[in-house]
């Protein structure tokens, strides 16, 4: 194979049992028949794909949609799959997962099969929000998830969490970070809800007892404190780590790394051409070829990336990729946000504070 910088490798499941009211993903319900169609049609594209890129694979992804809804057992053909054609070596292996009507043993066969990771949909463990986002199962039934992926010995594990959602206070907030860390998972995700045209929210966002965003912003400061207390530290908008247990993949996507995907929806970035599978199952069974999306990779959407990441804009990490420092112009642009307490900005680079993350897209457009 060839001695290029290894890719990241995502695998796009379109099945879910049900859909969630906020959820603008592609998905929807499908049949075992369906899924073993699928499954089969994936495989093919995971060989071709090796041959055809001559890459070697050291992360690999299972998203959706739900990937649980397969089964333990389609998971591992996935996988098996996957190691024969890209080799995955030292990979980290992560599965999402609905803890909804997971069996015993669904843990103890992904382990088998070589997941050492696993992201587990909680959003929240108040079950009166829980219902209202539309989650199947109740917290007891995330707890039993979760402490059956560690009695496998699935040694990482993350939990989603939503913030400014229907009827979220403080105090239910603080209930559901307790709940996380009670579990000592070591990697939380926490996304705030944002309102996708199409979905049922949308519709019917007139009715939703939301935060307003200035209740939402002091949930994400709250969040920030509790999980930084808890020793679960901030390193991506968004995302929060034990030291060692940060997304390998996810970070591929925010250091601009080279990634590839297959399934409907999957989106890859190879040799400085973006591309992506369009929204149609039928289109990928029928074998149709990805879309090109133009290029990708130039300083702008490097440092739109970068920003995003507790660790900013390096001064050294611009000088190795592109061959200059960070341009005079963004520097200046820096100097006013600084004044306002967005960013920090010093001779090692440039950086967003946590009210720069709450207005990120802002900064990042004054920025960029």
């Amino acid at each position: 194979m060839s001695g290029k910088v290894p890719l990241g490798l995502y695998l796009h499941v379109p099945f879910c049992r049900s859909k969630c009211p906020y959820c603008d993903f592609y998905s929807f319900r499908g049949d075992e028949a369906q899924m073993d169609r699928y499954c089969a049609a994936l495989s093919q594209k995971i060989s071709e794909s090796a041959k055809a890129y001559n890459r070697k694979a050291d992360t690999l992804y299972i998203g959706g949609g739900t990937p649980s809804v397969l089964g333990a057992e389609r998971l591992c053909t996935l996988i098996n799959q996957a190691k024969q054609s890209f080799l995955l070596p030292n990979a980290e292996i992560t599965v999402e997962c609905n803890p909804y009507k997971l069996t015993p043993d669904f843990f103890d066969k992904l382990q088998e099969g070589g997941v050492n990771r696993v992201s587990i949909g909680l959003q929240s463990a108040v079950d009166e929000e829980r219902r209202a986002l539309g989650r199947l199962s109740d917290r007891a039934g995330v707890e039993k998830a979760v402490l059956a992926a560690q009695k496998a010995g699935i040694p990482k594990i993350s939990l989603d969490v939503m913030l400014g959602v229907p009827k979220q206070t403080e105090k239910s907030l603080s209930e559901t970070l307790s709940f996380c860390m009670s579990l000592g998972v070591g990697h939380v995700s926490a996304y705030i809800l944002k309102l996708e045209e199409n979905t049922y929210f949308y519709t019917h966002r007139d009715t939703l007892q939301l935060p307003d965003d200035d209740q939402t912003a002091d949930l994400y400061l709250q969040m920030c404190e509790t999980l930084e207390n808890a020793g679960v530290l901030q390193y991506e908008v968004s995302n929060f780590a034990k030291p060692g247990e940060e997304s390998r993949h996810n970070l591929k996507y925010w250091h601009c790394e080279e990634y590839l995907g297959l399934g409907p929806a999957a989106h890859s970035f190879i040799n400085g051409e973006r591309f992506y599978y369009p929204r149609n199952l039928e289109a990928f069974l029928s074998g149709c070829a990805p879309v090109k999306d133009g290029k990708g990779g130039d300083f702008s959407e490097y440092a739109m990336l970068a920003l995003r990441l507790t660790e900013g804009l390096q001064e050294e990490k611009v000088r190795a990729r592109f061959g200059h420092d960070i341009p005079k112009d963004l520097r200046k642009k820096a100097e006013n946000l600084e004044a306002h307490g967005l960013l920090q900005s010093d001779k090692n680079g440039i950086r967003l504070t946590r009210n720069g993350f709450l207005l990120s897209n802002a900064v990042l457009a004054e920025l960029l």
